[in-house]
């Protein structure tokens, strides 16, 4: 067993977190309110557009990177529903993380954007893209992967706060030290 995430897992983890922030936080936002008859628009969804198919992208190799390396042993909250409710939350996020981006996906097939944004078309983007099931589909899912991202920093701020474990440390850099045991304490990890 090792006290670490695989530093390239690690990696993934914080750059797929900044990248997702910023897509529910300045990307979508800021995109529903513009009119789509606003040239920017077309500019701003292009770019939008790329940053989901990269977070597609990471999110498959943060998958597999987290299948192919040593892992700490479990975290445990002291509760098995906690336990039993983290882990379930962690497989949620990566559900709904690909569901946003294969919404995404169906809604720019069905709405001709890669032809638009990237075929040089010359077409407008569509006057209301709500028409279509898979952008409401993603407004939805964005909500609750908004929602469960919160409930993860909140299980962090439970850790880091009330149990004191240093969870943290496990999705950060530095040493992995390698352990004997079956299964590490939390004071292996304060370590």
């Amino acid at each position: 067993m090792t006290t670490r995430y695989h530093p390239v897992l690690v990696a993934l983890h914080w750059i797929v977190a900044l990248m997702i922030f910023m897509a529910l936080v300045v990307g979508g936002p800021m995109l529903a309110e513009m009119d789509n008859a606003d040239p920017e628009k077309l500019t701003g969804m292009t770019g939008h557009m790329i940053w989901g198919m990269t977070v597609g992208v990471l999110i498959i190799l943060r998958l597999i990177t987290r299948f192919v390396t040593n892992k700490p042993r479990k975290a445990d909250a002291g509760n098995t529903a906690l336990n039993t409710l983290a882990g379930l939350a962690h497989w949620a996020l990566y559900l709904l993380i690909a569901a946003m981006v294969v919404s995404g996906l169906i809604m720019a097939i069905n709405a001709d954007l890669f032809a638009i944004a990237f075929g040089g078309s010359g077409q407008a983007l569509p006057t209301d893209l709500m028409i279509y099931p898979a952008r409401a589909a993603h407004g939805m899912i964005a909500t609750l992967l908004s929602a469960l991202i919160l409930l993860h920093i909140g299980g962090w701020a439970f850790h880091q706060f009330i149990l004191k474990d240093r969870l943290f440390g496990r999705m950060w850099f530095g040493k992995r030290k390698v352990s004997s045991e079956t299964e590490e304490t939390p004071q292996a990890l304060k370590a």
